[in-house]
């Protein structure tokens, strides 16, 4: 490859929106959707796909084929949650009371009673920790990529580890006219202003894998992405013609350079997705009875909660759910801690959360589908005096994964008795990222390249936690 030819795809590559200026929609609508990360099933450099693989350890199958990441974005207090310490002294103790769940000797936070009575379906694991206590970005990346490069704060890189989303949509692609990768309802900020948060985005594989992020309100009254819907005056004829161009243009011979074909698929993908009937569908959550979308909760995070199950309805693979317009907005607690929780935080995350493990079993999804409730660290065992608050934490926290192989009503690991560090089994976010990719089919030794050809393993550091799976069946 020449200067100007690696000039050139670089440039391609930073610029994840000029390609869309080739199809016929309206690119400012597209920025205020945010980043469509169309070439999300597979595509990128044409020599690099036969290097990459979907490779599951031998004689396993895949124990899932899907997963909804319900992100709590800013801290969750393991202390008031999950891994309840109601014998601590006072100024660590809670506000919060314990209260039974349907595992015999399992005890949960009283304001989280729908969860409570589906522990039996869950595992949760109560020794989480990591090197990161100050920058929530950096928190966030190690728990997402199971990257833990320290105390690195600051906004996105182009070296970033990829995302959950955007390596599963590289080693097991969904079909063409299907969303594969999906963040909603925020590109989290490092704080109120400040740059996005990594770990959500395509990384060293490039903003073609970046996700579809969807950044309005499904709670809203109006809520419809009209960006995968046709302008009125496009026709689908000429849609028709459009994908045709496309399809001769990466015709034998490979008459174009490597980085023009992949925008070219980019586009073609793109169409597929604006005259897909069943992608349309997912967002119209007019279609579900008041009931359901009342016991999700009527607010921004139950209703992508819904959303988030339609779209895998739809053939999406993963879904990301950050619970934050920014870092400091929700679950950050570090001043009251005890009214935002129970006032706001954990009813809605009660009702999002049940609600949505229920619905995928009822509808058989649950044993094909990994819940995975995660968080950047938990909150310091000791209350501070800002009104009842916590602090950061990366010492110890708790996580929750339901569905999709996960060993159901197993309590892994323990802190000790104020919940400060791990007691047994202590796991690192390398080490769950690692069991979920295992549970997805996917090996996560396995090499992925990036786009030029380096090779970086699926997950940096990290190993299989197999007690949190149930027994494979090839």
């Amino acid at each position: 490859m020449t200067q100007a030819q690696l000039t050139q795809t670089q440039r391609n590559c930073s610029e994840p929106w000029s390609w869309w200026n080739q199809i016929p929609v309206s690119r400012r609508k597209l920025l205020q959707l945010g980043s469509l990360g169309l070439a999300g099933m597979g595509l990128t450099l044409p020599g690099l796909l036969g290097a990459d693989a979907a490779r599951s350890r031998p004689g396993q199958a895949p124990l899932a084929d899907n997963c909804i990441l319900l992100f709590l974005n800013g801290g969750p207090s393991h202390l008031d949650m999950w891994d309840m310490k109601p014998n601590a002294p006072d100024g660590i103790r809670g506000e919060f009371q314990p209260i039974a769940t349907s595992l015999i000797d399992y005890q949960m936070c009283e304001h989280l009673p729908r969860l409570a009575r589906q522990a039996h379906q869950a595992t949760i694991i109560r020794s989480m920790n990591h090197t990161v206590n100050n920058s929530h970005a950096a928190a966030v990346y190690a728990s997402l990529t199971g990257h833990d490069r320290g105390e690195q704060g600051g906004g996105t890189k182009s070296t970033d580890h990829p995302s959950l989303g955007s390596i599963m949509a590289r080693l097991r692609p969904t079909a063409a006219n299907v969303v594969p990768h999906v963040c909603l309802p925020y590109i989290t900020k490092e704080g109120a202003g400040g740059p996005p948060q990594p770990g959500f985005f395509g990384g060293f594989l490039g903003h073609s894998l970046d996700p579809l992020f969807v950044l309005k309100d499904p709670n809203a009254p109006d809520f419809r992405v009209p960006e995968l819907s046709l302008q009125t005056e496009i026709s689908s004829d000429r849609l028709s013609a459009r994908r045709k161009l496309f399809e001769l243009a990466e015709g034998p011979g490979e008459r174009l350079p490597s980085a023009s074909r992949e925008m070219t698929r980019m586009q073609s993908r793109a169409l597929d997705l604006l005259t897909s009937e069943k992608t349309q569908r997912a967002f119209r959550l007019t279609d579900e009875a008041d009931a359901t979308r009342d016991s999700y909760g009527r607010n921004i995070y139950g209703q992508s909660a819904l959303l988030a199950r339609r779209l895998l309805e739809a053939g999406t693979r993963i879904v990301t759910i950050s619970w934050a317009p920014d870092a400091n907005a929700t679950w950050d607690t570090h001043g009251s801690n005890f009214k935002s929780l129970k006032g706001t935080l954990l009813p809605q995350f009660d009702s999002a959360c049940a609600s949505l493990i229920a619905d995928l079993s009822e509808r058989g999804m649950l044993d094909r589908t990994i819940v995975a409730v995660l968080g950047d660290f938990g909150r310091t065992p000791r209350i501070n005096a800002n009104a009842g608050g916590r602090d950061h934490w990366n010492f110890c926290y708790s996580v929750m994964l339901v569905g999709g192989g996960f060993q159901p009503g197993l309590i892994y690991g323990t802190s000790d008795s104020t919940g400060a560090f791990p007691a047994s089994h202590p796991l690192v976010p390398g080490d769950i990222i690692s069991t979920i990719y295992s549970a997805l089919g996917v090996d996560p030794t396995t090499d992925i390249h990036d786009q030029f050809q380096r090779p970086y393993r699926v997950v940096p550091a990290g190993e299989i936690v197999s007690d949190l799976l149930k027994n494979r069946v090839s």
